[in-house]
């Protein structure tokens, strides 16, 4: 493999935009927090979404070295050292910009790296246990998160109240909720590597039902916390922001029953940046509303 198309490859499998799918937990931490320090704020977006979830990114690809799509990329290129010493760079720059804002964060963002290689690395592979690896997202991606940034912006000036933690199982929720249809297409390739996935586990029609639950689950942790807050018309735009959600996920899951080979790649991306772009929107919304 040639230089240039070595740089393509690692950029490729860095796969930043998909860290930035991830980007509406920390908006609502921000949106959320009682005091926030806008230039901790900064910081903490650049550690976690230009370093440490790219990072994280590129060990998956590194240590999975799919030949079909994965998240983002259609037809993956090979897979090279390169790769895993970017990773490696990224993660401890990441680590270093989080000590600057405190030692709590550091902690918080190596403990994340340290899960991210167990749920990819063969020595461990957690990605190979259905439940386990749903929970290690839907912690780690989620609530964790959430609970890691609104103490980092919030200059550390603050106990965490009930109210945070159903904000921080409201983002899990959301995480979760995405997790089993970004493995439906993956089947035989999961197969291949002895992967049992949740959505292999629980099949594709299952995935589907599972996924709609966990959404709904979510939808009623939100509407707790929204009247928590006396404020329940955030909740009602939360809601007008997943109907072109809601309306893609069911019409795909009616042509998933009759069809089955629609649970494809095209599909699963499409879903992904609807929920993801409407998630996106409305806590933009909320943190600019604040």
């Amino acid at each position: 493999m040639d230089s240039k198309a070595n740089y393509k490859s690692v950029i490729l499998h860095l796969r930043f935009p998909f860290s930035l799918m991830l980007l509406p937990v920390f908006l609502f931490a921000l949106s959320t927090a009682h005091f926030v320090n806008n230039t901790y704020a900064v910081v903490v977006f650049v550690v976690l979404h230009l370093l440490i979830y790219p990072a994280s990114n590129g060990y998956n690809s590194y240590f999975d070295k799919d030949e079909g799509s994965i998240a983002l990329i259609k037809s993956p290129p090979k897979v090279g050292k390169s790769l895993y010493q970017t990773a490696i760079f990224l993660e401890w720059i990441g680590v270093l910009l989080a000590l600057w804002v405190s030692l709590p964060f550091a902690l918080c963002v190596l403990l994340y790296n340290f899960i991210s290689k167990a749920y990819s690395h063969p020595a461990v592979r957690l990605k190979k246990y259905p439940i386990l690896s749903f929970l290690v997202v839907f912690v780690f991606q989620g609530g964790f998160m959430y609970l890691s940034c609104i103490y980092a912006v919030s200059n550390f000036f603050m106990l965490f109240t009930n109210d945070d933690f159903l904000a921080a199982m409201i983002c899990s929720c959301l995480i979760g909720a995405s997790y089993p249809l970004t493995q439906v297409y993956q089947h035989e390739e999961d197969c291949k590597r002895g992967d049992q996935t949740l959505s292999l586990l629980l099949g594709i029609k299952c995935s589907f039902l599972f996924s709609g639950l966990v959404f709904f689950i979510g939808l009623i942790l939100m509407f707790i916390y929204w009247k928590n807050q006396n404020n329940l018309l955030n909740f009602w735009i939360f809601l007008l922001f997943c109907v072109p959600v809601v309306f893609y996920f069911v019409n795909w899951f009616v042509k998933v029953l009759k069809i089955p080979a629609a649970a494809n790649f095209k599909n699963t991306m499409q879903m992904t940046f609807i929920s993801s772009g409407m998630m996106l929107l409305y806590f933009t919304w909320l943190l600019l509303k604040r």
